[in-house]
């Protein structure tokens, strides 16, 4: 265990940001796979800006790689207009 008071605070936050991120990452991986089950192109058309936010938010707050955000969007946008 931490022997500082600093440190100790340090670990206590970093439990509970790790805990925020795996909530919001789990439901960024939710939201897209929802996404690509969707066969209906309005209904999925209407869903991708919600997603692609979602993803923006994750790599903004370095919960996932900006370049893993893209990657993602654009594989979500070539489902989309492949409906």
């Amino acid at each position: 265990m931490a022997n500082h008071p600093s440190a100790a605070k340090r670990a206590r936050q970093s439990h509970k940001r790790r805990l925020e991120n795996r909530y919001y990452a789990r439901t960024a991986r939710n939201a897209v796979r929802k996404l690509r089950e969707v066969n209906e192109k309005e209904k999925a058309a209407e869903m991708l800006p919600g997603v692609a936010a979602i993803l923006d938010k994750l790599a903004k707050r370095n919960v996932i790689h900006k370049n893993k955000a893209s990657n993602l969007k654009s594989g979500l946008q070539k489902h989309v207009n492949s409906l």
